[in-house]
């Protein structure tokens, strides 16, 4: 199915009439949106130089795609500001990818939202919050660009609460859930470096993630005291499946591990030996299923696995780990994937450093 013909609608003219008509074409989610006048959205669209009609992005199940101009409409329904736009644009590019399970992540009872990071001189060009507060209230891009996520996911691909998404509790994510990777002060490369692009790219990386788990480390002083509270919240018997991991380390924390000489690699490595739970385990609380582990303790199976245990994710790459939030504080934080079935749902894509219309 091609991509909906944009339409221009008559609402009123009172701005707040207008708001409550937004509300009544079922427009929303739960909150006010600001009506998509035909301005704002040619403004938004003047932050790419492809035509309107392009399709970035195509939902399996219902068959509808997205175009650059519903994109735009929902991005000025969420409050972005036209310099927002290629992040939200590299996100659905990314989703769109067959490993990261669109429709499977959008749907199921788990309860995933689309967790977005930025990562490179992009987030400071457009005033992301990477520090205090990172997953909290008070920033604009932060908070439109993750609502703009959800307002398409909502009115293209008409994924509707209690319809066609069957979360069984929902994520306050859902509403949004956008961070920027923090470059201050961060001694790996940055995650878009990692991820092979070129010196100035910034790459926008999306991960199916389920709910929000603080880790708080107040006394540990060495790298392993600090991992092991985060692995044992990977491990905990309700999150534990083959799935990938978000753990984005406070700057606290992440200077005890890299002033020990950790690298980023050190740490999954650590992080993926020590999140586990013996077969007998997970059997004692309804958790073990054959085709887990049967991926796990197949060809090519690890150590842990050969010893009995089933571990977060296949593999050490499997964890994704950065830095992010305030300077005082020990508290990390771990995001555990949407699904216990095996699919690749941590898809990046790139974007140029200054997109066009953006602040210099």
């Amino acid at each position: 199915m091609s991509a909906v013909k944009p339409r221009i609608h008559e609402a009123p003219d009172d701005l707040l009439a207008a708001i409550d008509w937004c509300y009544e074409q079922g427009w929303t989610d739960g909150l006010p949106v600001v009506p998509p006048a035909v301005e704002r959205v040619k403004a938004m669209l003047a932050a790419e130089t492809r035509p309107a009609e392009t399709v970035i992005a195509h939902h399996p199940a219902t068959g509808l795609d997205l175009s650059l101009h519903a994109a735009a409409a929902n991005a000025v329904m969420a409050g972005c500001l036209p310099e927002y736009f290629p992040v939200i644009v590299a996100a659905f590019e990314a989703m769109d990818r067959t490993e990261f399970n669109f429709h499977g992540s959008t749907a199921s009872t788990g309860g995933s939202a689309p967790l977005i990071i930025v990562s490179g001189p992009l987030a400071d060009e457009i005033g992301m919050n990477s520090d205090v507060n990172l997953f909290g209230p008070g920033n604009r891009a932060n908070g439109t660009i993750g609502r703009a996520v959800r307002l398409i996911l909502r009115n293209v691909f008409q994924m509707l609460p209690g319809i066609s998404d069957k979360s069984t509790q929902g994520n306050p994510g859902k509403y949004s859930f956008c961070i920027a990777e923090r470059a201050r002060g961060n001694p790996w490369p940055l995650l878009c470096e990692a991820q092979g692009y070129a010196k100035g790219t910034s790459s926008v990386t999306v991960f199916a993630g389920g709910g929000f788990a603080n880790v708080e480390n107040h006394g540990g002083n060495k790298p392993e005291e600090i991992l092991i509270s985060v692995a044992d919240t990977m491990a905990n018997y309700g999150c534990i499946t083959l799935g990938q991991s978000v753990v984005i380390l406070a700057p606290e924390h992440m200077k005890i591990v890299a002033d020990a000489g950790w690298s980023r690699e050190k740490v999954q490595d650590f992080l993926f030996a020590t999140a586990r739970r013996s077969v007998e385990g997970m059997k004692g609380a309804g958790k073990y299923r054959d085709r887990e582990y049967d991926a796990q303790h197949g060809e090519g199976a690890s150590a842990l696995a050969v010893a009995g245990f089933m571990h977060r994710g296949l593999r050490p790459d499997d964890i994704l780990v950065t830095m992010g939030g305030g300077d005082a504080g020990g508290h990390s934080c771990f995001i555990p994937s949407w699904s216990r079935g095996r699919s690749s749902i941590m898809q990046h894509n790139a974007i140029a450093a200054t997109p066009a219309g953006a602040k210099q």
